[in-house]
């Protein structure tokens, strides 16, 4: 193929990614996002094909219909509630991948067009080793954040004395070996850089807790696009350059956004994440005793008001819930009632996670509000109905100055005059931080299993 025609359909690629990014900013156009990017990679891969010369394509084809293979049956039989841990995975085999084609081309250059054996263009080095250091780090980042969220690990973070002194050397060894090779190009070096850099991935990503996980999920985004960025440059590749630095800059910026979301700096997150499997208080706090109501009294609450908000969590993500929530939001709003749907940026595992299971669920994208829309609506509405969400309608964010999540803006469910909340016991469950609002006066606790527990809410609304 022409280079002049191959940089035409790039470009059109380019164009269908940044078309992709844009589709993915809302659950009413993601689906036409997710077709612009696969026809954007249909169109980089046969470019790319067309471009290289005797090429053994039986092998492609194999490597194709293998690798397709997986993905298509990962995506069959994945379930919505285990995205998160999926996209920790899959992020991992991108670092994997810039790792594997810097080690290609640091051994073969010839092959990538830029030198010979020990005679590597200086620039080619430097991109060749920084893409290798991101990708390592992000392969093992990954690995570690899957674990936690697969819970095969636990997901308190793990600390230990002169943790951030060790980072930071490991940090400027990673720089000195980046220098080394570029003046050496020795073979000691890139392993060196290699082997740090996977160390360095597990040392970052420990000591953040679970309820940081949205902000790790999103960086770890970041980090596979610089590492795709880095390699792109050292393949003279322009649309994986283009690609990755999206794909990067995409996940610095909702990065930041979670970071907001949370009322914390990015270095903070990484620095001293919170947030793990940890009990929380007794359902006695001193003179305070929560007070446990029942399916049947949510029914007769909700069936009676006026406006219903509901606030989806992580807890609704593990039950499965979301059918049998709409199942019940459609039955209140066929006697009248109007059901609207609040979601915190962080809610969940990963950004977007209640979106995603909402859009699942079949629930009507207008009904679903972010926190700045419907936050002001609390104090207006009969009944507030939480579902599986802990941290994010905390109000001891806004008062207590001793809280881990103090400043971090929250749901203002206590405005509501009803409050019901759906919780499998009274543990404080993931970040392991005490939550005032469930022993208010006007909150009335539910618990059991939120499938359950909105299946018999269904029956009784029925009844």
């Amino acid at each position: 193929m022409d280079q002049n025609l191959a940089a035409l359909f790039y470009l059109v690629s380019a164009v269908c990614f940044i078309l992709a990014l844009r589709g993915l900013s809302h659950p009413e156009t993601s689906r036409g996002g997710n077709r612009y990017g696969m026809i954007g990679m249909a169109i980089a891969v046969a470019t790319t094909l067309a471009l290289l010369p005797e090429m053994n394509y039986v092998l492609i084809v194999i490597a194709v219909v293998i690798g397709g293979g997986i993905g298509t049956l990962i995506a069959l039989r994945i379930q919505m509630t285990a995205l998160p841990q999926l996209v920790a995975a899959f992020h991992s085999l991108v670092g994997l991948a810039a790792v594997l084609v810097a080690a290609a081309a640091f051994y073969n250059p010839a092959a990538y067009g830029i030198g010979a054996p020990g005679a590597v263009k200086l620039s080619s080095l430097i991109e060749m080793s920084i893409g290798t250091a991101i990708g390592a780090i992000t392969f093992t980042g990954s690995i570690v954040a899957f674990a936690k969220l697969q819970a095969l690990v636990s997901g308190r973070p793990v600390v230990f004395p002169m943790q951030h002194w060790l980072n930071l050397g490991l940090g400027i060894l990673v720089v000195l070996l980046v220098a080394w090779l570029a003046a050496s190009e020795s073979t000691t070096a890139f392993w060196l850089i290699v082997i740090v850099s996977l160390l360095l991935g597990v040392l970052i990503i420990i000591p953040i807790g679970g309820a940081d996980m949205p902000v790790v999920i999103s960086m770890l985004n970041s980090y596979s696009g610089w590492a795709a960025c880095g390699i792109g440059f050292t393949l003279h590749n322009n649309l994986l350059i283009v690609a990755g630095a999206l794909v990067g800059s995409s996940g610095a910026i909702l990065s930041y956004i979670m970071c907001k979301g949370m009322n914390r700096s990015f270095f903070s997150v990484i620095l001293g994440g919170f947030g793990g499997e940890v009990a929380g208080p007794s359902e006695d706090m001193g003179d305070r005793t929560h007070r446990q109501g029942s399916a049947e009294d949510a029914a007769f609450m909700m069936s009676n008001a006026e406006t219903v908000i509901i606030v989806p969590g992580y807890g609704m993500a593990v039950a499965q819930a979301q059918h049998a929530l709409r199942e019940m939001a459609d039955l209140l709003k066929a006697k009248g009632v109007n059901v609207k749907y609040a979601i915190h940026p962080v809610a969940g595992r990963m950004p977007g996670h209640m979106n995603v299971l909402l859009a699942e669920a079949n629930v009507p994208y207008d009904e679903v509000f972010e926190m700045d829309e419907i936050n002001r609506e609390f104090a207006e509405a009969d009944v507030a109905f939480v579902i599986g969400a802990n941290d994010v309608t905390n109000p001891a964010a806004k008062t207590d100055k001793s809280s881990p999540i103090y400043g971090m803006p929250v749901l203002d469910v206590e405005k509501a005059p009803r409050v019901f909340v759906v919780k499998r016991s009274m543990a404080s469950w993931y970040a392991g931080v005490y939550n005032p609002l469930f022993y208010m006066d006007q909150t009335m606790m539910l618990l059991s299993d939120a499938k359950k527990m909105c299946e018999n809410i269904v029956k009784a609304l029925e009844n």
